[in-house]
């Protein structure tokens, strides 16, 4: 049994084929996906869909992306209080998708100042973060510093194996997903060999990143099995062996 940590099947790019999608990942044995949410327009799509499947589960949180330029310290609280009404629910299992990312045109003081408060949120509802972290790995742990009960995982791990275990000893897991398949990955696939199977998890980010060979074309949770092996692979280890830790990871950090 295989669980996909993180998969944002609310996206528009799965309409036309959802239901389809979710039937294949039973009989593929995935039994489980977790659903983080971006942004407030959309997380009550997330929990329409998350009602309507057993499989899923959902997180609630504002990525840097959707963060607006002329945002004031209002305009935040506001969000963050929409953000709050939703994680009393019983299937919301994380504060996230949320995080840092210098690719993108924000101020880093205001991307650091909504990942912060929600931060604060996890902390008062004891639950954990689905952290995005682009080129923000310090500045990514100047936050957390600040908040030395965090825990969750950083999803879309493309750091090195120092990276990771920084990472691993603060309480966070790391999500690995097509990445590895690329051979030009090589410090990410070099980190992933080396880190304590008990520090990851399986993730597609599907309808993002998509594996080697499918550049262009859109990911889905179908392809999980395929980044498990590629998992085992680089790390000489056995699928199932790693299905079963990962598995548990995921259960033991959202307590499902």
């Amino acid at each position: 049994m295989l669980v996909d940590s993180h998969c944002h099947l609310d996206f528009a790019a799965f309409d036309n084929d959802r239901d389809f999608i979710l039937a294949r990942c039973r009989e593929l044995n995935i039994e489980r996906i977790l659903v983080p949410g971006v942004a407030a327009e959309q997380w009550p799509k997330v929990v329409e869909l998350v009602n309507a499947e057993e499989q899923l589960l959902f997180a609630v949180g504002i990525h840097p992306w959707w963060i607006e330029a002329n945002w004031t310290d209002k305009d935040v609280t506001g969000e963050l209080a929409k953000l709050e009404a939703y994680l009393v629910h019983d299937d919301c299992v994380a504060v996230g998708e949320c995080g840092l990312d210098a690719n993108i045109d924000r101020a880093m003081a205001m991307q650091q100042q909504v990942l912060e408060q929600q931060l604060t949120l996890a902390d008062r509802f004891d639950k954990p973060v689905i952290l995005h972290s682009v080129k923000s790995h310090n500045p990514l742990l100047q936050s957390l510093k600040r908040f030395p009960n965090a825990r969750g995982v950083v999803h879309a791990f493309t750091g090195s194996y120092q990276q990771g275990m920084d990472l691993w000893k603060r309480g966070f897991y790391l999500g690995i997903g097509g990445v590895i398949t690329y051979e030009r990955a090589a410090k990410t696939r070099d980190a992933v060999a080396r880190l304590p199977a008990e520090a990851l998890l399986l993730e597609t980010d599907a309808p993002d990143m998509p594996l080697a060979g499918k550049q262009g074309e859109r990911n889905s949770p179908l392809v999980l099995p395929d980044i498990l092996q590629a998992l085992a692979e680089l790390r000489d280890d056995s699928p199932d062996v790693l299905a079963r830790i990962t598995r548990e990871n995921f259960r033991h950090l959202f307590q499902v």
